[in-house]
């Protein structure tokens, strides 16, 4: 048994999420925890709400509030989504703790005491007029080296360079338009160059696995091409102070919110252990060099995920060319796996908030249920590449792969057990053809693990629905509806009993991707309570303020083991309801329209 660390990207509080962010990081990230907690592992799963940074200052000013009421606002909304899609986190919680503070700063502190916090003058971006800094994400302008015109300030998705705002061409602020005017300011920045050895060393070990997606080792090493410097600090009045004499009392300076966002997956494991009343227990993912990490996120956060966040642990560790000691926390585990996923598009275009050109997970949620979204997600999302979301595909593939496929496996064989027999007969002789299905069905638990821990998801989902089609294709050749007389009955019962065992089975390797659904088809099995446990959202009080917020949280040591699973003869079936719902083709066109009606009240606006 390992210990596994899955670390989910933490998604902004400046409003709920759309299902493209789901795509990048909820639901890759969920199928893998729950199959490696079916496997036997050990895992540990955290995330919460990002609540730091520029954006949330504009979004209060514009609404008149405080910046901590709109995270507390959508911190509310987030964590009740991602709890209702079913994604299964031991601890999701969110940055403005006090334990995540004091654990930030800890950080902060000790790579500063080891020389990887160097401070320095340089040009900061400000807006002309609100004198706001503004971050080098929501600077936008012409890329000095390719010269794609949308590159931002800290880098250019286009060619893949790093890069300061100033060297953009004609910038722009993304909140307004302006073009932002820079001044001087002094901030500490994380000395790079000098951990660029250390970290050139961790990635070419991770490249000689082989286990990392090419697109994303191949633009992590290109980040060691042109490796500078990276400013740690913001002339910004939200977010965590600095805690150096000079500057921790300053009201304007505060910790660059992605430093402290990605210390969150270290803070949340230790929030946990704390809550679990074992405060060191967090140290068995993190310092037991025989753990292994997987952080999940979208390639447009690779930069933080491969270069800025081991670079953070590497100099609190003093692993760098300057040397140092490693803080309390010891030695600290690098990413065992960046997984990121590539871009979801819309009906062909980028989501745009702004536009009204989105769909947000809640109203997936509450129109059509969790299932068909992570269906969806799992069998066409941005794996390894950018996908495109549309309602056509959507309501396709739901209607007839979910519904047709799997829904009609699960509905013909309870609806023939229960007419013929009321409950799960025992099997006679088994034929050739019965083992054949059953050999199918249990060689599928090495295939489809093996490529969800490879992050093979789709092929893994794929994989399933291949061996439905071969228990549909069962039903086609036993013709179990065709025997009805007194001498077939011995027969009749077999092919059932070995449907019942192959839907049982099959319900199993579904469970990782539709743990929803898995629940239903275990209740039409004659199964009692939950197969497959799923999240709460539990109300807490911060352990060092005591100012409320809702957790993800939940208790998932009773997940069903990934392998076959006899199933009892005697146990009782009853007439079937449907565990899928089939989608009207109008949901389609309604959707297209509803979509380009808040299209055109965005661009109104």
């Amino acid at each position: 048994m390992s210990k596994v660390l899955s670390a989910v990207a933490w998604p902004y509080t400046n409003g709920p999420r759309h299902i493209g962010h789901v795509a990048g990081f909820g639901v890759p990230s969920d199928v893998f925890s729950r199959y490696m907690r079916m496997a036997g592992h050990d895992v540990l799963m955290v995330s919460g709400t990002d609540e730091h940074g520029t954006p949330i200052l504009v979004l209060a000013e514009k609404e008149g509030v405080s910046p901590r009421e709109v995270a507390d606002r959508y911190n509310r909304v987030i964590a009740t989504d991602l709890a209702d899609l079913g994604l299964s986190y031991d601890l999701f919680t969110r940055t403005t703790t006090g334990n995540h503070y004091a654990v930030a700063q800890e950080l902060f502190t000790v790579c500063h005491a080891n020389g990887y916090m160097i401070e320095e003058t340089t040009r900061g971006a400000i807006s002309p007029s609100t004198g706001r800094t503004l971050p080098d994400r929501y600077i936008e302008g012409t890329c000095p080296i390719c010269g794609y015109p949308e590159a931002r300030g800290d880098q250019c998705d286009n060619c893949g360079n790093q890069l300061d705002p100033t060297e953009l061409i004609d910038p722009r602020s993304k909140i307004d338009g302006e073009t932002p005017e820079f001044v001087l300011t002094q901030h500490f920045f994380l000395d790079l160059p000098a951990l660029a050895g250390a970290l050139g060393e961790w990635l070419d070990g991770r490249e000689a696995t082989g286990t990392w997606r090419p697109n994303v080792i191949k633009f992590s090493k290109n980040l060691l091409e042109d490796v500078r410097p990276r400013a740690m600090t913001r002339d910004i009045d939200w977010g965590i102070p600095v805690p150096l004499d000079g500057w921790r009392d300053n009201p304007h300076k505060r910790l660059y919110v992605w430093f402290d966002a990605v210390v969150g997956y270290l803070s949340a494991s230790i929030e946990w252990a704390r809550r679990l009343g074992e405060p060191e227990r967090w140290r068995e993912w993190w310092n037991d060099t025989a753990a292994v990490s997987y952080y999940f996120q979208g390639k447009d956060n690779i930069t933080f995920h491969s270069q800025i966040w081991p670079a953070e642990l590497l100099a609190y560790a003093g692993r760098g060319d300057k040397g140092g000691t490693a803080g309390g926390y010891g030695e600290l585990n690098l990413p065992t796996e960046v997984v990121a996923s590539e871009f979801m598009t819309m009906e062909g275009k980028q989501f745009s908030t702004s536009r009204g050109h989105v769909i947000y997970v809640r109203e997936v949620l509450d129109r059509y249920g969790p299932d068909p979204l992570r269906y969806f997600i799992c069998a066409a999302g941005p794996e390894s590449q950018d996908s495109d979301f549309t309602w056509a595909e959507f309501v396709q593939r739901n209607n007839s792969e979910l519904v047709g496929g799997w829904g009609n496996l699960v509905n013909r064989t309870a609806s023939m057990i229960a007419k013929s027999f009321g409950e799960i007969p025992a099997a006679g002789a088994l034929e050739p053809v019965d083992e054949a299905l059953l050999d199918t069905v249990r060689g599928a638990f090495d295939t489809v693990g093996e490529l969800i821990e490879r992050q093979r998801v789709k092929q893994a989902i794929g994989e399933v629905m291949r061996v439905v089609g071969e228990a549909n294709k069962y039903v086609s050749d036993t013709e179990p509806f065709r025997l009805k007389g007194a001498h077939e009955r011995e027969r009749l019962a077999t092919v059932l009993h070995v449907l019942a065992q192959a839907v049982t089975d099959i319900n199993t390797l579904t469970a990782p991707f539709l743990p929803h659904g898995a629940n239903r088809v275990h209740s039409v099995l004659g199964g009692t309570g939950q197969l497959v446990p799923m999240p709460r959202l539990d109300e807490v009080t911060d352990l060092d303020t005591g100012v409320p917020y809702p957790v993800i949280t939940g208790e998932y040591s009773s997940s069903p083991r990934w392998e076959s699973r006899p199933v009892v003869p005697g146990t009782r079936i009853d007439k079937p309801t449907l565990v899928f719902t089939k989608f009207d083709p109008s949901v389609v066109e309604d959707e297209v329209n509803r979509m380009r009606g808040e299209v055109a009240q965005g661009e109104g606006e």
